[in-house]
């Protein structure tokens, strides 16, 4: 099937508000043609309201929505032709698998013959051509949203739109499904937006993931990047960098640099591994980047308290000067009990160098 060209989504400062409560604020967001791009957060982040706005379901109190040339701020959802995927499916429960594909076909006027061709052909690419005349009743929820996603990419949208489509699956076919819809987004080309507070989905899918939090976009960037280089603290929380350390440098030597920690034990940073490092900044680690080692060796001096069992390491909750703390033991080693003296090393590719926060 012939889809008509994928365009770029621009969103240029954008607010919106519930009353006299702003949820969005002055929100920028550029998707280029055929990218996926997730919204992640909280809830409340105001991730579905971006949604909204532009599938049409919410007007903007300022700024301009634009699908390629068209400004949509004001255009009624029905003249928009965007894709959409809803959390719970949104079926016609009246009417069968192939009537659901081919509805928003019949809605543009396409004729019976074409219509039941085109329908035909979708659920064809989603493996649903055996279950074209059941009804929902009968399906899986799995199935329902194979059938959710033939009917939003019928159409031939410009834009796909995605609302928590995969929340309502389990964790087995949450992996499935993801799959599936980033296979026929690419080969679709098509440009998508992706709503999710599941951080793990939103990098397993998209070209780019935007972290909002409270009505603003606080980082925008490949998954990859923002794993590896949160630009603050809340991004860093995010994405799993349970260790925030404040730091202050007291000696450098070359592209050694000596910093203290609260409490008074130093590290030893290497600015060839962490980049250039500024006098008063925060060590943010994730657990696997704080490992275990006997005291005596440079690190962190703490007291070991309750070991959980990960499969691939044992995770503990450690008391220091700095405050507590979380890191990895290896498994295949003896098990300190609690109350036991170590040190915390650091492994650098799983740590990040962020601003201090300001006073």
């Amino acid at each position: 099937m012939k889809m008509t060209p994928s365009e770029p989504l621009v969103l240029d400062r954008v607010s919106a508000s519930y009353g006299n409560t702003e949820i969005l604020k002055d929100l920028s967001l550029d998707v280029r043609p055929g990218e996926l791009v997730s919204l992640l957060g909280s809830s409340g982040c105001g991730k579905t309201t971006t949604l909204r706005l532009v599938a049409g379901f919410l007007t903007p109190t300022r700024g301009s929505i634009r699908i390629g040339e068209r400004d949509v701020s004001r255009v009624p959802v029905h003249k928009r032709n965007i894709g959409i995927v809803f959390q719970n499916y949104a079926l016609l429960p009246h009417l069968t698998v192939r009537d659901n594909v081919a509805f928003g076909l019949k809605q543009r006027g396409v004729g019976n013959t074409e219509r039941d061709r085109q329908a035909m052909e979708m659920l064809e690419t989603v493996g649903l051509t055996g279950l074209a005349d059941r009804l929902p009743s009968a399906l899986s929820n799995g199935q329902k949203q194979r059938v959710a996603l033939a009917r939003a990419l019928v159409i031939r949208p410009p834009l796909l739109m995605f609302d928590e489509p995969l929340s309502n699956l389990d964790a087995k076919l949450r992996v499935e499904m993801r799959v599936h819809i980033r296979a026929l987004q690419k080969a679709n080309e098509r440009t998508a937006i992706y709503v999710t507070h599941d951080q793990e989905e939103a990098f397993a899918i998209s070209d780019r993931v935007a972290i909002m939090d409270a009505g603003r976009i606080v980082q925008l960037d490949t998954p990859e990047v923002l794993y590896r280089r949160p630009v603050n603290e809340f991004v860093a929380r995010f994405v799993g960098f349970e260790n925030i350390l404040p730091m202050q440098v007291v000696e450098r030597r070359g592209k050694i640099v000596t910093a203290a920690l609260a409490g008074g034990a130093t590290l030893e940073l290497d600015q060839g591994e962490f980049g250039i490092i500024p006098d008063h900044f925060l060590l943010a680690c994730r657990p696997e980047g704080l490992r275990l080692a006997a005291p005596g060796n440079a690190g962190v001096p703490v007291t070991l308290g309750m070991r959980t069992y990960l499969g691939r390491a044992y995770q503990y909750q450690c008391d220091s000067d700095a405050g507590p703390l979380i890191a990895h033991g290896a498994v295949d080693k003896a098990h300190p009990g609690v109350g036991t003296q170590a040190v915390l090393s650091v492994a650098p590719q799983q740590c990040a160098i962020l601003p201090a926060a300001k006073s």
